[in-house]
């Protein structure tokens, strides 16, 4: 792979999260600023095989890291969690957590946390709505990114606020077996 990967890697997640990134993420454009990145070798896959109670820790270790790089070496991290918070209601309550540790941090304004799940649904969707595609990964995952980008970003990009409502139009288009293709962890 040619990602930076810490040493704790487990090549499935790995393998799989790829994947994802580049079929679904990337492949079905749901993130117009991925591919840029991507290409550069700047997105940084952290997994974490660890419990939930030394999640915390990690993520603030994981934010120092991504503040002490410049963002020509990595734009953004992806914490891949292979054991922990694998309940989605677990894993949504854990954001709270994690909104927590960059305020504590003082990182309101630089970094925030985006959020993917195998079984993420969205307030007030029917849990096999294909909306909630649109953040189905592979594993829980915490996606660290930097808001100056994002920002930055965003100001290059024609209508922004019209990206979730395309995304949803893109996997409503899905048929079953490109849902299949794309998405072979929920069929599992």
């Amino acid at each position: 792979m040619d990602q930076l990967i810490k040493k704790n890697t487990c090549s499935d997640a790995e393998i799989k999260t790829l994947r994802w990134l580049d079929d679904v993420v990337i492949g079905l454009n749901l993130c117009p600023f991925a591919a840029k990145p991507r290409k550069r070798k700047q997105i940084y896959l952290d997994i974490y095989n660890g419990n939930e109670s030394e999640l915390i820790n990690h993520l603030v270790n994981a934010l120092e890291e991504l503040d002490a790089i410049s963002v020509s070496n990595r734009e953004t991290t992806l914490i891949v969690l292979t054991q922990c918070l694998q309940s989605f209601d677990n894993y949504n309550q854990f954001l709270a957590d994690a909104d927590w540790v960059i305020e504590r941090g003082e990182w309101s304004g630089i970094y925030q946390v985006a959020s993917f799940h195998p079984d993420y649904q969205f307030a007030g969707s029917h849990s096999q709505s294909a909306e909630n595609l649109t953040n189905r990964s592979p594993f829980p995952i915490l996606h660290l990114l930097r808001e100056a980008s994002l920002e930055q970003a965003l100001d290059k990009y024609p209508n922004p606020e019209h990206i979730p409502e395309d995304n949803i139009k893109k996997v409503n288009s899905l048929t079953e077996q490109e849902k299949y293709q794309l998405f072979p962890y929920l069929f599992a």
